[in-house]
């Protein structure tokens, strides 16, 4: 099912599988915002991470002295979740419950609830999860949107820029199986503090930027001309695309992170990871600004 939020600017939809964006579109030029998931070079396009971000070593994790096992990502982004009252034309939201299902797979009862807010050129993605088990619930959940470069040319060395909030940045590195590895290196920029983002710029996988060093961060155009910009309060981001001829980025809000390669601890010794009590409730939010409408 396609929820569609609407104003004089822009026309956002969200699928409820996976509660995922599908379009942010201008109502003036027509111009499409968001990735639209060909699978010749990936086939989402805003997958909400959860109950985990990235991938846990060997596929497996433990939780209360039993293995369990986890995909890339969680479990969130390929279920239907389903729709729930939201605002008019401008606000709409989804929940997934816990079932006999997500139990085999992580063994905590929970309610997952996912929001979408348009005002003007501006869309807030917010988050809330429930814990309703008895135990402590240890969990991520992050954010995957694509976005497709302005006036794309795989031949060009530069697709866009990135302006990054943060200063002396360095990179996590993906190693073996997905996981972190120890080694870090530094977030290039030049002369005025851009990030070129070109044929190279992944060539190690995703940049992976912890430590909640950045707070904002803004595409340009290849005349560095404001094009859009993300606004988050999250521990880590990523950036990622999969190949030099994609045309289109992730720019990815993370409270959480995959784990390190080797670890083999209890879930809840995993780095960059979020603690509720029986009953508690946690919130979180990041904002896509449209700069270019």
């Amino acid at each position: 099912m396609i929820q569609t939020l609407s104003n004089d600017l822009l026309e956002v939809k969200i699928e409820s599988h996976g509660a995922e964006l599908q379009s942010i579109e201008s109502k003036r030029s027509h111009h499409q915002y968001l990735w639209q998931g060909d699978a010749r070079f990936w086939g989402r396009r805003s997958p909400v991470l959860f109950p985990i971000v990235g991938a846990v070593w060997n596929g497996i994790f433990r939780m209360d002295g039993q293995e369990y096992p986890m995909g890339q990502h969680g479990f969130a982004r390929d279920m239907e979740i389903t729709p729930v009252a939201g605002g008019a034309d401008d606000e709409a939201w989804f929940a997934l419950d816990w079932n006999d299902e997500t139990l085999k797979r992580f063994p905590r009862r929970f309610r997952l609830e996912i929001g979408y807010k348009l005002h003007e050129t501006r869309i807030s993605v917010m988050w809330r999860v429930t814990n309703l088990d008895t135990e402590a619930m240890h969990f991520q959940i992050g954010a995957h949107p694509a976005f497709n470069y302005p006036d794309f040319n795989a031949a060009d060395a530069v697709h866009a820029y990135l302006d990054l909030d943060g200063r002396d940045l360095t990179s996590e590195v993906i190693g073996e199986k997905g996981c972190i590895s120890e080694e870090t290196v530094p977030v290039g920029r030049d002369a005025d503090g851009l990030l070129p983002v070109g044929a190279d710029t992944f060539a190690r996988d995703a940049i992976i930027i912890t430590g909640a060093k950045v707070r904002r961060v803004s595409m340009l155009t290849k005349e560095r001309t404001p094009y859009l910009t993300l606004l988050f309060s999250s521990p880590a981001v990523g950036l990622w695309s999969p190949s030099a001829q994609a045309p289109f980025m992730c720019i990815e809000p993370w409270w959480g992170r995959a784990d390190l390669m080797g670890f083999d601890g209890e879930f809840q010794a995993r780095e960059y990871v979020n603690a509720l009590e029986p009953g508690a409730v946690f919130n979180a939010s990041y904002m896509i600004i449209i700069d270019n409408i």
